[in-house]
């Protein structure tokens, strides 16, 4: 077996839940499976009987997603049988039968002669000795007009990881219980100006054994910036669609629109403003987004309200529909001046990126209802707020990641 397989095999990860009834309760919520889709596709009509690849699928990924899209076909792969021992035991418990598991690699992904509608594989790649390889071979396994949903680690984010993985491995710590309370109990007297502490706080399980065991003890990995993240799709014949969180690099989205510096970087190219806002941040740990083959990519629609998107297309954005994503809240404690509410991202791990909302746009926001269109809300709001104002508004909601909007012709949705 490679070390990255013995690994998983004495610690499967993540932790194994003993059931998925949280989850069977989110998904009852079909809004959820359609917001899902259109961060993927938003343009294409709905489809949920796709095929569905969860490359790396863990210990319970798979199973996760074959309860979310009970109408797709999945199939999980992975490296460790002892992770695909409790991904059974999870489908077991629950009746899955919508789920096919099997032992094999993401660089074989081939062997099953299958191709796939879509391929979730996050916090796999990174770990491959030839990331390049595995992420040719699961381009290979897609669909045309097929969709990816990825994650990797985040280069500048995990410094203060990686010196604390230097810094077990001088001592040569190894994932013993006793190793590992010695190591957990150490971390929690690490300065707090250390560059590790601010991923400590933010990750409210890190001291757990699995978990460091994963973060400090792993045997293989490898991060990515920005700029290599593009470059490396770019070499796999992939293109880049976009983050499933896209405020936190976004320059017009929390504190940096406020610096000096937020016209220059709103005039730099989109990559260029990402990779700009990930130094400037310095805490992004994960990188987490979709990809298209390179020859699909015109089915992605990467600003659908810009002014330039609008005078090209018309009035294109009328026929949009705004979708609320299920996982954001609105709050009316400790308002800003003129605030009526503030809308905030549970997905969000940077505490500047709240958007406070007046009164014409809580109106506004309370007129999405899955159905209308934006050019029907906006038509009502007319009067009270005007065009212009509430694209820009709306605009800001995209933006900061509190709706997402279903652009294909059919308007169909899951039941």
């Amino acid at each position: 077996m490679t070390a990255v397989q013995t690994f998983y095999e004495r610690h499967p990860y993540p932790a194994p839940p003993k059931d998925l009834d949280r989850l069977v309760e989110l998904y009852r919520d079909p809004l959820r499976r359609r917001v899902m889709f259109r961060l993927l596709w938003p343009t294409l009509p709905y489809r949920a009987s796709r095929t569905i690849l969860v490359a790396g699928c863990g210990t319970s990924q798979a199973a996760a997603i074959a309860l979310r899209e009970p109408d797709a076909r999945v199939v999980g792969i992975d490296i460790s049988e002892a992770s695909l021992c409790h991904t059974r035991l999870l489908q077991q418990k629950h009746g899955i039968t919508n789920l096919k598991l099997h032992q094999l690699p993401i660089e074989q992904i081939g062997e099953l002669n299958q191709r796939f509608d879509q391929i979730i594989c996050t916090g796999v790649l990174h770990h491959l000795p030839d990331p390049d390889q595995g992420l040719k071979a699961l381009r290979d396994a897609l669909n045309p007009q097929g969709a990816m949903q990825l994650m990797v680690y985040a280069l500048y984010g995990r410094s203060g990881l990686y010196m604390l993985q230097d810094y077990c491995r001088l001592l040569d710590i190894g994932s013993s219980d006793q190793d590992l309370e010695a190591l957990s109990a150490t971390l929690q007297t690490l300065p707090p100006q250390h560059p590790l502490a601010s991923v400590m706080r933010a990750t409210k399980d890190f001291l757990h054994p699995d978990a460091l065991v994963d973060a400090l003890l792993h045997p293989q990995d490898r991060a990515y910036s920005v700029p290599q993240l593009h470059a490396w799709l770019d070499r796999c014949g992939m293109a880049f669609g976009r983050w499933m969180e896209q405020a936190p690099y976004l320059p017009q989205c929390g504190v940096v629109a406020q610096t000096p510096h937020a016209a220059q970087l709103g005039a730099l190219p989109s990559p260029s403003q990402h990779a700009a806002v990930e130094l400037f941040r310095g805490t992004i740990t994960k990188h987490y987004f979709t990809a298209f083959r390179q020859e699909d990519a015109g089915i992605n629609r990467p600003d659908p309200l810009a002014p330039q998107q609008r005078s090209r297309r018309d009035d294109g954005w009328r026929g949009l529909i705004p979708l609320r994503i299920p996982w954001t809240l609105k709050v009316r404690e400790r308002l800003p001046a003129g605030a009526t509410a503030i809308l905030l991202n549970q997905a969000h791990t940077c505490s500047d990126l709240i958007l406070p909302i007046d009164s014409d746009q809580a109106s506004l926001l309370g007129a999405i209802d899955g159905e209308r269109t934006l050019g029907e809300i906006v038509q009502t709001a007319k009067m009270a707020s005007g065009e212009k104002r509430a694209l820009r508004f709306f605009r800001r909601l995209w933006q900061y990641d509190q709706i997402v909007f279903d652009g294909s012709p059919s308007k169909d949705a899951p039941n």
